[in-house]
Protein backbone atom coordinates (compact mmCIF):
# COMPACT_ATOMS: atom_id res chain seq x y z
CA UNK A 1 0.00 0.00 0.00
CA UNK A 2 1.15 3.43 -1.14
CA UNK A 3 0.02 6.36 0.92
CA UNK A 4 -0.81 9.53 -1.03
CA UNK A 5 1.07 12.47 -1.00
CA UNK A 6 -1.08 14.31 0.74
CA UNK A 7 -0.94 12.24 3.53
CA UNK A 8 2.77 12.49 3.76
CA UNK A 9 2.32 16.33 3.74
CA UNK A 10 0.04 16.27 6.58
CA UNK A 11 2.43 14.27 8.94
CA UNK A 12 4.99 16.83 7.59
CA UNK A 13 3.27 19.67 8.88
CA UNK A 14 2.53 18.24 12.25
CA UNK A 15 6.16 17.12 12.87
CA UNK A 16 7.73 20.35 12.36
CA UNK A 17 4.75 22.06 13.86
CA UNK A 18 6.02 19.74 16.63
CA UNK A 19 9.22 20.60 16.70
CA UNK A 20 8.29 24.14 16.24
CA UNK A 21 6.22 24.46 19.03
CA UNK A 22 5.31 26.52 21.15
CA UNK A 23 6.67 28.48 18.04
CA UNK A 24 4.01 29.52 15.38
CA UNK A 25 5.66 28.30 11.68
CA UNK A 26 4.55 29.53 8.40
CA UNK A 27 3.37 27.34 5.28
CA UNK A 28 6.40 28.67 3.42
CA UNK A 29 8.90 27.82 6.15
CA UNK A 30 7.69 23.96 6.08
CA UNK A 31 8.05 24.47 1.66
CA UNK A 32 11.62 25.03 2.27
CA UNK A 33 12.04 22.64 4.78
CA UNK A 34 10.87 20.00 2.68
CA UNK A 35 11.25 21.51 -0.75
CA UNK A 36 7.39 21.18 -1.08
CA UNK A 37 5.36 23.19 -3.00
CA UNK A 38 3.80 25.93 -1.21
CA UNK A 39 0.71 25.53 -3.21
CA UNK A 40 0.12 22.04 -2.09
CA UNK A 41 1.19 22.96 1.53
CA UNK A 42 -1.87 25.41 1.77
CA UNK A 43 -4.72 22.97 1.42
CA UNK A 44 -2.78 20.64 3.84
CA UNK A 45 -2.49 23.04 6.65
CA UNK A 46 -6.07 24.49 5.91
CA UNK A 47 -7.31 20.78 6.85
CA UNK A 48 -5.08 20.30 9.29
CA UNK A 49 -6.56 23.58 11.29
CA UNK A 50 -10.05 22.47 10.14
CA UNK A 51 -10.25 19.26 11.83
CA UNK A 52 -8.72 20.55 15.08
CA UNK A 53 -4.88 19.89 14.86
CA UNK A 54 -3.69 23.23 14.30
CA UNK A 55 -4.42 27.19 15.48
CA UNK A 56 -4.29 29.15 12.22
CA UNK A 57 -3.47 32.86 12.12
CA UNK A 58 -3.64 34.92 8.93
CA UNK A 59 -1.63 37.99 7.91
CA UNK A 60 1.18 39.73 9.26
CA UNK A 61 2.65 37.69 11.77
CA UNK A 62 0.30 34.82 11.07
CA UNK A 63 1.47 31.18 10.74
CA UNK A 64 -0.01 27.89 12.83
CA UNK A 65 1.12 26.11 15.74
CA UNK A 66 -0.57 22.71 17.12
CA UNK A 67 -3.90 22.73 18.58
CA UNK A 68 -3.43 19.42 20.49
CA UNK A 69 -0.70 17.95 22.30
CA UNK A 70 1.26 15.74 20.33
CA UNK A 71 0.46 12.63 22.58
CA UNK A 72 -3.30 13.49 21.54
CA UNK A 73 -3.00 13.18 17.77
CA UNK A 74 -3.17 9.65 16.85
CA UNK A 75 -1.63 8.91 13.30
CA UNK A 76 -4.77 6.46 12.30
CA UNK A 77 -7.15 9.59 11.95
CA UNK A 78 -4.57 12.27 10.37
CA UNK A 79 -3.97 9.60 7.32
CA UNK A 80 -7.84 9.07 7.46
CA UNK A 81 -8.01 12.46 6.59
CA UNK A 82 -5.59 11.79 3.53
CA UNK A 83 -6.84 8.47 2.45
CA UNK A 84 -10.03 6.14 2.11
CA UNK A 85 -10.38 3.24 4.13
CA UNK A 86 -12.02 1.17 1.51
CA UNK A 87 -9.13 0.10 -0.94
CA UNK A 88 -11.19 -0.58 -4.01
CA UNK A 89 -14.54 0.12 -5.38
CA UNK A 90 -15.27 -2.38 -7.88
CA UNK A 91 -16.51 -0.03 -9.95
CA UNK A 92 -15.86 -0.68 -13.69
CA UNK A 93 -17.14 2.83 -14.63
CA UNK A 94 -19.40 5.85 -13.08
CA UNK A 95 -22.57 3.83 -12.30
CA UNK A 96 -21.17 -0.12 -13.33
CA UNK A 97 -20.52 -2.33 -10.85
CA UNK A 98 -17.97 -4.74 -11.76
CA UNK A 99 -18.98 -7.94 -13.38
CA UNK A 100 -17.85 -9.86 -10.64
CA UNK A 101 -18.65 -8.23 -7.73
CA UNK A 102 -21.49 -11.00 -7.29
CA UNK A 103 -18.76 -13.80 -6.36
CA UNK A 104 -15.47 -12.10 -5.89
CA UNK A 105 -13.96 -11.91 -2.37
CA UNK A 106 -11.27 -9.06 -2.80
CA UNK A 107 -12.84 -6.30 -1.32
CA UNK A 108 -14.21 -7.99 1.13
CA UNK A 109 -10.30 -9.29 1.66
CA UNK A 110 -8.74 -5.75 1.05
CA UNK A 111 -11.35 -3.75 3.46
CA UNK A 112 -10.65 -6.41 6.10
CA UNK A 113 -6.64 -5.81 5.16
CA UNK A 114 -7.15 -1.62 5.33
CA UNK A 115 -9.29 -2.18 8.56
CA UNK A 116 -5.90 -3.89 10.32
CA UNK A 117 -3.89 -1.10 8.51
CA UNK A 118 -5.41 1.73 10.78
CA UNK A 119 -5.72 -0.41 13.47
CA UNK A 120 -1.56 -0.33 13.61
CA UNK A 121 -1.60 3.37 12.69
CA UNK A 122 -4.42 4.32 15.90
CA UNK A 123 -1.67 2.30 18.20
CA UNK A 124 0.42 5.77 17.48
CA UNK A 125 0.94 9.76 17.88
CA UNK A 126 2.63 12.18 17.04
CA UNK A 127 5.01 11.72 20.22
CA UNK A 128 6.01 8.43 18.08
CA UNK A 129 7.29 10.34 15.79
CA UNK A 130 9.34 12.80 17.88
CA UNK A 131 11.40 9.90 19.44
CA UNK A 132 14.68 11.46 17.38
CA UNK A 133 13.87 15.03 17.99
CA UNK A 134 17.59 16.07 18.24
CA UNK A 135 17.71 14.06 14.23
CA UNK A 136 15.05 15.57 13.10
CA UNK A 137 15.99 19.22 13.94
CA UNK A 138 19.46 18.64 12.58
CA UNK A 139 18.26 17.27 8.87
CA UNK A 140 15.92 20.19 8.67
CA UNK A 141 18.58 22.43 9.77
CA UNK A 142 16.08 23.60 12.70
CA UNK A 143 17.04 25.50 16.14
CA UNK A 144 15.78 24.17 19.46
CA UNK A 145 12.54 26.52 20.22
Amino acid sequence: MRLSRYSDYLVRVLILASLRSPERITVNEVAEAFDISRHHLVKVVHDLGRHGYLVTQRGVGGGFTLALPPHAILLGDVIRLGEEETVINCMDGPNHICRLSPACRLKGILDEAAVAFFDVLDRYTLVDLMEKSAVLREVLNLREP
